[in-house]
């Protein structure tokens, strides 16, 4: 499986990424490119060769002219839901702005849909965010790995003042996620934009054994003198033992939540970010009927999703397991069946081949519009060549 490891012992930032994206090979033409496929006209990408550290980097600068006003969610969503960008680069790129966007809200004590990102930092935030999930794509990276991130010390000036390093928005959005303060008088070396890409991009930390395919350096903007400024990424393959991931399970029971609402917590956990949730059958005290709620998470979501377990149901108790799980490599391709676009999830399973399945409300959506059945259209979209329209 190829993998690529997140190495910000020296911080992070969406510039960074990108650079050292670029350093590993995603096109450079397909960088400056990247502004016109999101609709953001008279946008400029640089790509410039600089040394940080003794190091030779890439360094990606942005020239956006003067915008009209700042941009909420809703607007950020409309920019990502109109580009090119396939959709599985689309739904995480949402998700990393939900994320951004609640964060803000929480710690300005307001509602997401209230919360702007300004004019110039939007459009960089944009192109930061796309640009290096859809980067990462196209280099064939299947999973994503991350070491302790480095978040500087001392002040920074932002628009809402002078605070303190790490930024409260950085902080809230590496909770979880190992962290390391300094070096004295490094400013801030972690962004918002780097950590929110931690945070929905890696799966922890790094296998304890992997294989180097190559190394890449994306620059920060200062060049201090001892240190080199810059995000290291590592592209690398694994065995299957590497596969492993080590999660965490929560579980509750409850028997005085009623159906609609037992479901409404399991859907409100899956929105925030758990990898499964699953509804089982349960007898309690007394014999009372009941219902089990686990869901499996990341480390750093793990505290999350357990206060809202605690707040979406009726349990006054939750429970925690460290547990390891194997999970096959995949990757979302997108077939035609009679002019329906429909997603399809092809896992490689060990020893070499595959296995396809289309996603079920592409084919449900599908066979509505077709007058088909369901069953008819699963069908043809499992035999639907990549590139073939049925």
């Amino acid at each position: 499986m190829k993998i690529a490891i997140l190495d910000p012992s020296h911080g992070i930032s969406g510039d960074m990424t990108l650079g050292a994206l670029v350093d590993l090979g995603v096109d450079p033409e397909w960088l400056m490119a990247l502004p016109g496929a999101l609709g953001l006209d008279g946008v400029v990408v640089h790509i410039t060769d600089v040394k940080r550290g003794e190091i030779a980097c890439k360094k990606v600068n942005f020239d956006i002219p003067p915008q009209p006003h700042g941009r909420h969610l809703k607007h950020i969503t409309a920019i990502v839901a109109a580009s090119a960008a396939p959709d599985d680069v689309k739904a995480a790129a949402m998700n990393a702005f939900t994320q951004l966007t609640a964060v803000e809200a929480a710690i300005h004590g307001t509602t997401v849909e209230r919360v702007h990102l300004h004019e110039v930092g939007a459009v960089d935030a944009i192109l930061d965010v796309v640009g290096s999930i859809w980067g990462f794509k196209l280099l064939g990276v299947e999973a994503i790995y991350s070491g302790p991130v480095t978040v500087g010390d001392g002040f920074v000036e932002t628009a809402h003042g002078r605070m303190a390093v790490p930024t409260p928005a950085t902080l809230r959005l590496l909770e979880g996620i190992p962290v390391r303060s300094g070096p004295e008088g490094a400013g801030e070396l972690a962004t918002p934009t780097g950590a929110v890409l931690v945070r929905v991009l890696s799966l922890g930390a790094p296998p304890a054994a992997y294989t180097p395919l190559k190394s890449g350096y994306g620059a920060g903007t200062r060049d201090p003198a001892g240190r080199a400024n810059a995000l290291r990424v590592i592209l690398a393959t694994t065995d299957g033992a590497a596969e492993r991931e080590t999660l965490v399970l929560l579980a509750c029971d409850v028997d005085d939540l009623s159906g609609e609402f037992v479901a409404g917590a399991a859907e409100a956990l899956r929105d925030a970010g758990a990898l499964d949730v699953t509804l089982l059958h349960s007898v309690m005290k007394k014999g009372r009927p009941g219902v089990r709620i686990e869901a499996l998470c990341s480390s750093a979501d793990a505290d999350r999703l357990e206060a809202l377990l605690l707040t979406e149901s009726t349990s006054i108790g939750v429970r925690r397991t460290i547990v390891t799980r194997r999970a096959l490599p995949r990757r979302l391709l997108t077939v035609e069946v009679s002019g329906q676009a429909l997603r399809r999830k092809e896992v490689s399973l060990p020893g070499g081949s595959t296995r396809l399945k289309p996603e079920w409300d592409d084919v449900l959506r599908a066979a509505r519009a077709l007058g088909r059945t369901a069953l008819e259209v699963s069908d043809l979209a499992r035999r639907a060549a990549e590139t073939r329209t049925v």
